[in-house]
């Protein structure tokens, strides 16, 4: 879509969002007779089962929705029918004791589509069966394509071919590729689903965290999936060249889950090459340009692929004064902005980049975390000031050109986790570019450093990528374990500061 995404939001459905519902449903069930579910169903719904009842929202209006009811795994038989179901659409056969999430329709505006908004419905349905501690979550699959095939296939025929990629079936391998298992093929499924000649595939999540429900106290982690993305310098022809593989990496990242992406300072270099001739500081202030795009970009990314990105680092200018800056990409479409504040005197001094006066803790959905480009790290003011407004995580591209820039970066950053009791991710460019003046041969390692304490590795490294190799790094790092030693640790380097005798303070 073309509309620039400034927010996207999950909100559970109310009662007062049903005639923009209808009229989201009227479109999308344009072939069906009766193509929306009425006011009384839809309440019947919220009151029965709100958390089941969701709505994704991309710029304060209503994308789509999912809408689920709990059964007994008791109660039905693998060749039960939508109708009885859902009793006969009265939704009597709703359970607040059921062990089983059963999804009883999933919609999305069309011109959403393309933005993988439905994976965000069913991720949320997947954490609401995680967090309710439910078996599973179980539904018919309409198969739409089915009737093209039906006087050669039988449908289970059918299924495997759409498995085996042999087949293009829009519904079926879209549920196949969100990790839902075909269990049964059934008959009379839904009643005038010509296309499917109502045959429909039931289809099962299994909830791998499910525990039989006891008594005992649990103490639940929470933990958050990292993903570094270590860039390789090469030529782009253009900016949708250069963005084509950023996507891929962010596709990459998202199929495992994680929840921030991570790119390098001045990743978009290459795209300096064609404008080499006009000399170094022409030559940035051209690649500025493109900023303001990539920034819009990244984020439609981060929405489509459900994944916080932190964007690496661009010029930017603004008014006329030039600097280096890098975004944080929530994944609900709403964006920070976070500056460079020591440039380097080559950066000075060959592109005539200023340093930044912005200095913050940025909050996301996985906790607060801060963000330093680079050289920022090798001044152990800055992560300490985050530290005490709460940053759990800090994350920091660079771009190093020897071995021995590369390990100014790394030890400090390892310094920053153990004195700061918190992670610290660092993610580098390797390679070269031949035809770009002032970016030479690239050096890194990138890194997942981690206080050093019983609870962490021994050495204070989670992760750390091949050095020179493009790559992706990924790391699981537990937020909780951070509180603990805030209080428990072996020492304390944050609380047993001697406060009486000096401290760092903002100006």
């Amino acid at each position: 879509m073309s509309e620039h995404l400034q927010q996207v939001e999950l909100k559970l459905l109310k009662i007062d969002d049903y005639e923009e519902v209808k009229s989201i449903m009227e479109e999308v069930y344009v072939a069906v007779a009766d193509p929306y579910w009425e006011k009384h169903q839809l309440k019947k719904l919220i009151d029965s089962f709100p958390d089941g009842q969701v709505a994704i929202k991309v710029n304060g209006e209503i994308a789509g929705c999912a809408l689920s009811i709990l059964i007994n795994e008791a109660f039905y038989s693998d060749s039960h029918t939508y109708l009885e179901i859902t009793g006969n659409y009265s939704f009597d056969t709703h359970d607040p004791r059921g062990e089983l999430l059963y999804g009883v329709d999933v919609f999305v505006r069309p011109k959403y589509r393309g933005l993988k908004l439905g994976r965000r419905l069913y991720e949320y349905r997947q954490q609401l069966c995680e967090s309710m501690n439910l078996k599973a979550i179980l539904f018919g699959g309409r198969i739409p394509n089915y009737h093209k095939f039906s006087t050669e296939l039988k449908p289970r025929e059918y299924i495997e071919k759409v498995k085996n990629k042999q087949i293009e079936d829009p519904v079926l391998n879209f549920h196949l590729s969100n990790d839902f298992q075909p269990v049964k093929v059934i008959k009379g499924y839904l009643e005038g689903d010509e296309a499917s000649e109502e045959y429909a595939v039931l289809l099962k999540w299994y909830n791998i965290s499910y525990d039989k429900p006891s008594k005992k106290a649990a103490y639940i982690r929470k933990s958050v999936r990292l993903g570094l993305v270590q860039w390789q310098m090469r030529p782009y022809s253009d900016l949708d060249a250069l963005m084509q593989q950023v996507e891929f990496f962010v596709d990459a990242l998202s199929a495992y889950k994680a929840d921030f992406a991570l790119f390098p300072e001045f990743f978009n270099a290459p795209l300096m090459a064609q404008y080499n001739h006009l000399g170094e500081p022409e030559a940035i202030r051209k690649l500025a340009e493109y900023t303001e795009e990539i920034v819009q970009r990244f984020s439609t990314l981060a929405v489509s692929y459900n994944i916080n990105i932190i964007t690496g680092s661009m010029p930017e200018m603004v008014n006329d004064s030039l600097y280096n800056v890098g975004y944080v990409c929530r994944r609900d479409g709403s964006t920070e902005r976070f500056e460079k504040l020591h440039v380097t005197p080559d950066e000075k001094k060959c592109w005539g980049i200023e340093g930044g006066k912005d200095l913050k803790v940025i909050d996301t959905d996985c906790g607060k975390i801060g963000v330093l480009i680079c050289y920022d790290v090798e001044f152990p003011e800055l992560p300490r000031l985050l530290a005490d407004e709460g940053m759990n995580i800090l994350f920091v591209p660079f771009l190093t050109d020897t071995q021995n820039g590369y390990s100014r970066v790394r030890y400090c950053a390892q310094a920053r986790a153990i004195e700061n009791e918190c992670y610290v991710a660092i993610a580098g460019s390797v390679g070269n570019l031949p035809r770009v003046d002032n970016m030479d041969i690239q050096y890194a390692k990138s890194m997942v450093f981690t206080p050093c304490d019983f609870a962490f590795p021994t050495e204070g490294i989670k992760s750390e990528a091949t050095p020179n190799t493009e790559m992706i790094l990924i790391a699981d790092v537990e937020i909780d374990q951070l509180n603990e030693l805030h209080s428990y640790g072996s020492v304390k380097n944050l609380k047993d500061r001697r406060k009486d005798l000096y401290d760092v303070i903002r100006k």
